[in-house]
């Protein structure tokens, strides 16, 4: 039987900023292996048997990163990209790419819904529990993964299995209801009965099945899903289909969780009990839980010393960072922001983000390095009336032509050979070369060779904001 792995890529991941931002969210946090939590949320589902196609929903701000990352997986199956203006939850995406493959597929279409930001480290047992749940959606149930819970843990929901029923893994189960985030009192008594699972956010569904249960417990969102679909722009690529959801008909549609819309209510749910070694890594504490500690308690990830420490978790990939005396921190440390956190709050994180975001600023959003369609920029240095960028332009790939209204740039070349148009002259500048654009001048850069263009951009102006940008055509659709 053919599965249909859905991968749902949505939110911020405040909690775990500073690596996690707006434009670099959670699923593209690289782990030890060099691989993103999306790159092994793809691969995971691709394991899982006879995968017809795979679909992603996700922000459509976020849509050529994540072919990049895709891109260097070398998929073998179609992708479909489900791209919505903002968030609207669980339930809108889950539906959309249902409604999606039924247009496809049919109604016999088996769905696997995926998170791209969860850590499976037990492959085999996840695709025996596939199998199972695969087996009952194929007959008409609503299923969905429950994690075998290890410790008394208040930050995820809980699932309720009927009294007698046995939470071992590779089995079927009824469920008696979903439970909400208990304080630590409940959890241990969910923890002690042997009755309750951690909700994965993970399901399996048959789209007739599922579309058939939401038309009769969600009827409004269905509709508001299918008139959404309607207005939508539609595109097909080598091996892709693009969907981009328009803000005006997505924006009306209800703002809901799949669990409330639907699975709280429907009769037909059922659970398969896994034991994964499973991860929603929603905080630093959870990233830090990851890494083996030395003899102190102490976590490192890349460059650190310590010296009379203990019990710190220190993420310093790109400079050395030092602790003395402390305990019970953790420390990440990125190019641009440094966080020092109480490893007892590190819920506490998107409180930060959220004083960044009400200040107007761009930390919450960018990194250092900014990524685009096209390829990639890094600020080097920036002061009054200058800014100095890195720029890597993918082979193939061109930036827009545009102009800017306060700023001039000068351009050289550091690597690879660069396409210029600048004004009326259409030029060639090869490693060494360089190029002056004034304020005012049309101007565009294409990367014509086979390997990488780098180069450096140096702008000069009054105003140097990345909005003072002017489209004149764009290969991209950003005009």
């Amino acid at each position: 039987m053919f599965l249909f792995p859905v991968i749902v890529a949505g939110g911020s991941g405040s909690r775990l900023w500073p690596v996690s931002r707006e434009a670099n969210p959670k699923p593209f946090i690289k782990m030890e292996d060099g691989l993103s939590l999306l790159q092994k949320t793809f691969l995971r589902g691709k394991a899982t048997g006879s995968v017809e196609s795979v679909t992603t929903v996700t922000n459509r701000e976020l849509f050529f990163r994540t072919e990049d990352e895709y891109r260097e997986l070398s998929p073998s199956m179609p992708l479909h990209y489900l791209l919505e203006p903002f968030g609207r939850n669980t339930a809108p995406a889950v539906c959309g790419a249902a409604l999606e493959l039924q247009a496809r597929y049919g109604d016999d279409a088996l769905m696997l819904v995926l998170p791209a930001d969860h850590l499976v480290k037990n492959e085999a047992a996840f695709t025996q529990a596939v199998a199972l749940a695969a087996e009952a959606a194929a007959e008409g149930r609503l299923v969905t993964f429950g994690i075998q819970p290890t410790h008394a843990e208040t930050g995820f929901g809980y699932i309720e299995v009927p009294e007698g029923g046995d939470i071992t893994a590779n089995q079927v189960l009824n469920v008696a209801r979903f439970v909400e985030k208990p304080d630590l009192e409940l959890a241990e008594q969910y923890l002690a009965g042997g009755r309750h699972l951690w909700n994965s956010g993970m399901f399996c569904f048959r789209v007739g099945t599922l579309l058939e249960e939401l038309t009769t417990h969600a009827p409004n969102l269905v509709q508001g899903v299918k008139t959404a679909l309607e207005a939508a722009s539609c595109s097909e690529g080598a091996g892709h289909t693009v969907t981009r959801l328009m803000p005006e008909t997505f924006g009306a549609v209800e703002d809901d969780s799949i669990d409330y819309a639907l699975m709280e209510k429907s009769d037909r749910v059922a659970v398969v009990p896994c034991d994964l070694g499973w991860s929603d890594i929603g905080s630093w504490q959870a990233m830090a839980d990851l890494v083996e500690p030395d003899e102190a308690g102490n976590r490192i990830v890349g460059e650190a010393e310590l010296e009379g420490s203990r019990n710190v978790y220190i993420r310093s990939p790109h400079r050395l960072t030092a602790a003395v005396g402390v305990e019970d921190l953790m420390i990440v440390d990125t190019a641009d922001a440094l966080l020092v956190a109480h490893k007892d709050r590190s819920q506490d994180v998107k409180k930060i983000v959220q004083r960044l975001k009400a200040s107007g600023g761009e930390l919450h959003q960018h990194h250092v390095t900014v990524h685009r369609p096209w390829g990639t920029y890094t600020v080097l240095e920036e002061g009054e009336g200058f800014k100095m960028k890195r720029i890597e332009v993918k082979p193939g790939a061109s930036l827009s032509l545009q102009m800017h209204h306060h700023r001039s740039e000068h351009w050289i070349v550091v690597r690879g050979t660069a396409k210029v148009v600048n004004g009326e002259q259409e030029i060639l500048l090869r490693t060494n070369e360089s190029t002056y654009i004034p304020a005012g001048h049309k101007h565009r850069l294409e990367n014509p060779g086979i390997i990488p263009l780098v180069m450096i951009e140096v702008q000069s102006g009054e105003y140097l904001g990345e909005d003072d940008i002017v489209r004149f055509e764009d290969s991209y659709g950003r005009c």
